[in-house]
């Protein structure tokens, strides 16, 4: 082997081991986060405009690149808006911040599909009944009042969604959102909607291993016949 072909292997080799760390890295860090913050789910997608200021007539799926332009104008609103992702963190419910505006953004299971999507929203009202703590939410987009204008309780989503009169109760709570990182979130939306977006994300990984690795050794075989 010549001293160019060992170069080419330490190459490679080094460009193996950077590609297992990150994955260790990324691995592990989403564990510890599972134990940090306390919650199986650490991470999230927020997938409505509800929380949105400026964009709230994004509501959901489908989405479409031009979705993603028009939320790169607000990326850093106080709020939160489609495509961002969210760290939760879980809590116990009596000591969550319910002083509106500056309350807690809670994730919680719907009261009335507690399989559906979770739902991002903030505190506004906190009762007790029966023993029980109700958490009355509101988008901050939702719906003429804006945040951080003070609802009525018909701007509550019991009143506006539900219409159970109560509430969130404490064991539907996920958890609190701790940090927002905007846009990123975008790439799973994407993803979600299109079957054909992983498998294509996946080629395109595989075509970069083939280009890194197999075409190189294939040219070095060449070379020595």
């Amino acid at each position: 082997m010549n001293r160019i072909s060992r170069i080419r292997h330490k190459v490679h080799f080094k460009s193996v081991i950077v590609i297992f760390l990150i994955v260790g890295i990324i691995i592990s860090s989403y564990f510890g986060l599972q134990l940090g913050l306390n919650t199986s789910v650490p991470f999230r997608v927020v997938e409505s405009g509800s929380m949105s200021l400026t964009l709230n007539f994004i509501k959901g799926p489908p989405y479409s690149l031009s979705d993603f332009f028009l939320t790169i104008e607000h990326p850093f609103d106080r709020t939160l808006d489609t495509g961002d992702m969210i760290v939760i963190q879980k809590v116990e419910p009596k000591d969550l911040n319910t002083n509106y505006p500056n309350s807690d953004i809670i994730v919680y299971k719907p009261p009335t599909d507690p399989t559906g999507t979770p739902i991002v929203h903030r505190i506004v009202e906190v009762q007790k009944i029966d023993g029980t703590l109700y958490f009355q939410t509101k988008g901050d987009g939702n719906p003429s009042v804006k945040y951080p204008a003070i609802p009525s309780e018909n701007d509550w989503d019991s009143h506006t969604i539900w219409h159970t009169g109560k509430g969130v109760t404490s064991d539907a709570i996920e958890g609190r959102v701790i940090m927002r990182i905007p846009l990123l979130g975008w790439v799973t939306l994407l993803m979600k909607q299109n079957s054909l977006a992983l498998p294509l994300i996946i080629g395109i990984i595989l075509l970069l291993v083939v280009l890194e690795f197999v075409v190189p050794i294939v040219r070095e075989k060449k070379k020595r016949v």
